[in-house]
């Protein structure tokens, strides 16, 4: 039975530390992406944009990005006290009751929107309580599925649109079952699939079983990953970035 997104059942044992940052520039059709750990990514842009994503308390990169994006469903995917020079704070959740979210920011060389869905409470349904954040850089779509507790609209998965990359949580419980899960994939059909937010390498292997028959398997040594539109493999990849 998935569990009800409250509390702190999400947190994680340790916190990883700052990440390890290669110094190389970008060229200006590059986006840097570095797996922070839980469901936090450093994305970096060509003219140096930097975007942590589910900015929290515990796990963060060491940097000051320019973007911080939160969602609302724990602990672990927001902050209570947001370093105060970050420019821009993007909460996935608005303040008034059953209203969403709206962003639509364009800073430098990205673009960044986000689509609104719903969280599981112990209370019900908290209506527009996370957000989807889609990161467009140097000709990529990146999609960020934050804590995403049910299956998308149509009307959702046409608002997000063309899908690069994507950032999908893999737990099975927290989130979205994995069938459902596995169905959003399928339907958002990314070029290339980035697990996160898993707890250990069962849960991992359980999500990659499903879908390594439509995205070859690739794992990776560093947590990093830089990539351009015209070097897309020209097969869908799943790629697991070292961290949890």
């Amino acid at each position: 039975m998935a569990q009800p997104a409250t509390g702190d059942a999400c947190r994680l044992l340790a916190d990883r530390g700052p990440v390890w940052r290669a110094a190389t520039p970008l060229a200006r059709d590059e986006v840097r992406l570095t797996f922070v750990g839980h469901a936090t990514f450093l994305i970096e842009s060509p003219q140096g944009i930097t975007i942590e994503t589910d900015y929290n308390d515990y796990v963060r990169s060491g940097r000051v990005p320019v973007i911080a994006t939160m969602n609302k469903a724990h602990s672990t995917h927001f902050s209570f006290s947001p370093d105060p020079a970050i420019t821009h704070v993007l909460r996935g959740w608005s303040d008034i009751p059953d209203t969403p979210a709206f962003h639509n920011l364009a800073i430098g060389d990205v673009r960044l929107r986000n689509v609104s869905t719903n969280i599981r409470t112990f209370r019900g349904t908290e209506i527009s309580g996370n957000s989807i954040f889609i990161f467009e850089v140097a000709g990529l779509c990146i999609a960020h599925l934050g804590h995403l507790h049910h299956p998308l609209e149509p009307e959702q998965i046409q608002a997000i649109g063309r899908v690069d990359i994507l950032l999908v949580p893999v737990d099975g419980s927290w989130t979205l079952d994995l069938p459902g899960m596995v169905d959003v994939v399928r339907h958002l059909s990314p070029t290339i699939l980035i697990p996160m937010h898993y707890f250990n390498p069962w849960t991992l292997k359980r999500f990659v079983e499903q879908v390594r028959d439509e995205w070859q398997v690739e794992e990776r040594a560093a947590p990093e990953l830089i990539v351009s539109r015209t070097r897309l493999p020209q097969k869908p990849r799943l790629i697991i970035l070292p961290g949890r």
